[in-house]
């Protein structure tokens, strides 16, 4: 066999009929709930598939809040309203104006309140069974592993805080 001659460009044929094959990926989602004065996990849903939407997830698990406390959402828990609760979502900017400054100025302040809880998810993906793709197929072991991660979060934070008093 000859070797190829670099120089030499293959003309490609496209049908009409190609397509680009796109695989799936079977993920799984959990709800999480962080206190931002401690940085702590205090709630954990159950493991659902990816497909599942956040707030279907709420409304499927109903957790109980504190009364009078604040619950600072995102996009994927809007309409997402429990009793009792004061709920805070940053406001979008509508199509062909602007903001006012004390919108963002409260979309600001909402923001930095949210990257806290960001920051708990981050700690908790740490754990990197949680984050990367998961084979594992037994019943209630992708619950077991965030419970752990969670815990694990959670142990790293106290002790943290402990070190620093």
């Amino acid at each position: 066999m000859e070797p190829r001659d670099p120089s030499i460009v293959q003309p490609i044929h496209l049908s009409k009929k190609t397509s680009t094959v796109v695989k799936k990926k079977h993920t799984v989602k959990n709800n999480l709930i962080g206190d931002i004065e401690d940085r702590l996990v205090r709630y954990l849903s159950e493991t659902y598939p990816g497909r599942i939407h956040d707030k279907r997830i709420c409304d499927n698990e109903e957790p109980v809040f504190p009364p009078g406390c604040g619950l600072f959402k995102d996009a994927g828990f809007q309409g997402y309203e429990p009793e009792g609760v004061d709920t805070y979502q940053p406001k979008r900017k509508p199509k062909g104006k602007e903001l006012t400054s004390e919108e963002k100025a409260e979309n600001k302040i909402i923001s930095s309140i949210r990257i806290v809880i960001e920051h708990i998810i981050c700690g908790v993906k740490r754990c990197r069974i949680v984050k990367d793709v998961f084979r594992n197929t037994k019943r209630y072991f992708a619950d077991q592993a965030m419970e752990i991660a969670c815990g694990l979060h959670n142990f790293r934070t106290i002790l943290r805080d402990n070190a620093l008093e």
